[in-house]
């Protein structure tokens, strides 16, 4: 782990911070001021996008240290929008999601800019990446929902919170439909880029995969679910787990070189 003495890397520890103060303070009951400072870490994140967003001249997607400076920022809105909209709770879990995706930014992955290739100059690359990144928020939710399942926890605070299965649910079912069109402008992109739409890329072979666990969650919740729903939790995981791969492990491991390489 290295210490990155910039502006970015300031901006970074900023809103790590912010988050985990805010957590904190959620965690000691002053929820108001929790949230306070949960919007503003978000503040802050947005203001460390769009300044790498000016450093490198096009949409900061590029590796891996711009990917997840973006769920860093992503955290709070989606947050928010659960909270309110959908009447899922977890904002605790948001705020420890929002600062453990900023720490590979800030202290794992290298923050030099880099030139565009040929192969991403194109209006795909952006909403290809951040379909899938807001997707990855959404699963990563509904996983610390699917775990509040398996530890028969019921919601904090307001009543009126979905019960965590069913939480879990509502969640890949938002999340699904976004891995689903990060598939298809993906393949969109291989077929103007290469020339085909489905080249056995590594990266294309885990995302598939991802894709496919979450299915067999839809279809084992549908026959099985009400019977055995300590299993739809477990299958929220894996799907999970599976991301997790499909993020890292595939663009690091040197076991997959292919055509996202350049992620690294």
């Amino acid at each position: 782990m290295e210490i990155q003495y910039t502006i970015q890397g300031l901006l970074i520890y900023i809103t790590i911070m912010a988050y985990l103060l805010a957590l904190a303070t959620e965690l000691t009951g002053r929820r108001k001021i929790g949230q306070m400072l949960f919007a503003a870490g978000f503040l802050v994140a947005v203001i460390s996008f769009l300044y790498r967003w000016y450093d490198v001249r096009h949409v900061p997607l590029q590796n891996l240290f711009e990917v997840f400076l973006f769920l860093g920022a992503v955290c709070y809105p989606i947050s928010w929008f659960c909270r309110r909209i959908l009447r899922i709770g977890g904002q605790r879990a948001d705020m420890l999601i929002g600062a453990v995706v900023l720490v590979p930014a800030g202290f794992v992955f290298n923050a030099e800019p880099m030139q565009l290739p040929p192969a991403l100059q194109s209006w795909l690359f952006a909403p290809h990446v951040a379909v899938y990144m807001l997707a990855y928020i959404f699963m990563a939710k509904a996983a610390f929902q699917a775990a509040e399942q398996l530890a028969a926890r019921q919601p904090l605070g307001d009543e009126t919170w979905l019960p965590p299965e069913q939480a879990t649910y509502e969640l890949i079912a938002l999340g699904f439909p976004l891995l689903t069109l990060g598939l298809v402008l993906g393949s969109w992109w291989g077929k103007l880029a290469w020339g085909h739409y489905w080249g056995w890329d590594p990266k294309e072979l885990w995302s598939l995969a991802s894709w496919l666990v979450y299915l067999g969650y839809f279809h084992w919740r549908y026959v099985y679910g009400k019977k055995h729903p300590a299993l739809n939790s477990l299958w929220a995981i894996a799907g999970m787990a599976a991301i997790i791969v499909t993020l890292l492990w595939v663009n690091l491991s040197r076991l997959f070189p292919g055509l996202h390489s350049y992620a690294t």
